[in-house]
């Protein structure tokens, strides 16, 4: 499985990445896609809130556990970054 995510017009870096697990019934189904997450980042650098805005309902668990692992760069507010993970059987 390869997972790979696009910073798309993010504010703020990231500073720590967590790659997600590819599901096994995706595997099965040889499924691949793109999941869009919509991430409210607290001022200290975790993730508060994932929210997901797009993808396969099989995928989109893997990519919220895996950015929920993410940290960003300290800012004096919270701010909303957007996420894409793309999915890919191997």
């Amino acid at each position: 499985m390869v997972a790979q995510d696009a910073e798309a017009d993010n504010s703020r870096k990231i500073v720590s990445k967590v790659v997600p697990s590819y599901p096994e019934l995706a595997r099965k189904m040889n499924l691949e896609g793109t999941v869009r997450l919509q991430v409210v980042v607290a001022p200290n650098g975790t993730p508060k809130f994932v929210e997901a805005i797009g993808g396969s309902p099989i995928l989109v668990k893997a990519a919220e556990d895996s950015v929920y692992k993410f940290r960003w760069a300290p800012s004096k507010q919270e701010s909303k970054e957007l996420i894409e993970m793309k999915f890919h059987p191997q």
